[in-house]
């Protein structure tokens, strides 16, 4: 069975109503990056971080999967397909994916600040300042932030490494180290990008270019895919 290698990035879940830092000129309801997202930010006001990605989290409960997010389930029908994505929002599980692996975390998980193995489902909690796990260390969200090592890096290069077809969705490839796994697979695999602006470092690099939105160009593509119509 073909493999599937699909990388995701911000602009899939955007068309389900997330917003993005990048997207919105840095800022994101007037925080800078620098504010909300770094370790430096956590240790200097962590009320503030916690309180941040509450509202994050809540965005993302009232978000639902878009028709880019289910046709990759429908892919599944026919080709082993792994989802390599950038965002932290769980609309690729919701929708039915059953391998995604998040390069940066997940907003819907806790992780304790003693002990980064121990991870917790939030379901429908926030998390406060004073939350603390059973050794007594804050809770605080299960997300790489910017200035932090990329744990799944190794792993995301690996599936990369594998794909018989590579898939870039909605990413604009300027986040590093998850820009350059485009650029992991083998030779022998094809290379398909989906976006309405075709990113800089993919030009010439032998990707088939699909100049849509994602809930546009992605159910089109699965479509020929299963099909077996795609040129």
């Amino acid at each position: 069975m073909k493999r599937i290698v699909v990388l995701t990035g911000a602009g899939i879940s955007a068309e389900s109503g997330l917003q993005t830092f990048r997207g919105a000129g840095g800022l994101w309801e007037g925080h800078r990056v620098e504010d909300v997202a770094t370790p430096r930010a956590w240790a200097v006001n962590p009320a503030l971080v916690l309180k941040f990605y509450n509202q994050r989290r809540r965005e993302v409960r009232a978000a639902s999967p878009n028709a880019a997010h289910r046709a990759l389930v429908d892919l599944e029908r026919a080709f082993d397909v792994r989802i390599v994505t950038q965002n932290v929002d769980d609309l690729h599980e919701r929708a039915g994916s059953t391998n995604v692996l998040h390069l940066h975390g997940e907003i819907m998980l806790a992780r304790s600040t003693r002990d980064p193995g121990l991870v917790r489902p939030l379901g429908e909690a926030d998390i406060h300042p004073g939350d603390c796990c059973e050794l007594g260390g804050q809770w605080r969200p299960h997300i790489v932030w910017f200035g932090e090592m990329v744990p799944a890096m190794e792993l995301a290069m690996d599936i990369v490494a594998g794909a018989d077809v590579l898939i870039v969705v909605g990413t604009s490839l300027q986040v590093y180290p998850a820009a350059g796994l485009a650029f992991h697979a083998p030779e022998r695999a094809r290379r398909i990008v989906v976006n309405p602006e075709v990113p800089e470092g993919l030009s010439g690099a032998g990707f088939k270019v699909i100049a849509e939105p994602a809930t546009v160009g992605v159910p089109a593509l699965v479509a020929e895919l299963l099909a077996g119509t795609f040129p």
